[in-house]
């Protein structure tokens, strides 16, 4: 699985009929994301709404 289908940015698109990444990028970010020179991705945000509760358990 990959990390995109766990990302809140990862959304449903009614009008294409596909799941898509909904960044709000400036040119030059898009620019970066694209060329994917980091290791994972810089906006990944989790959907799992107890990550940071069992963290913050420990």
């Amino acid at each position: 699985m990959d990390l995109c289908e766990l990302c809140n940015n990862y959304l449903w698109d009614d009008e294409e009929e596909c799941y898509i990444c909904d960044l709000n990028l400036d040119e030059d970010d898009m620019v970066r994301f694209l060329q994917g020179n980091t290791r994972s991705c810089p906006y990944y945000q989790s959907n799992d709404e107890y990550e940071i509760v069992r963290h913050q358990a420990f």
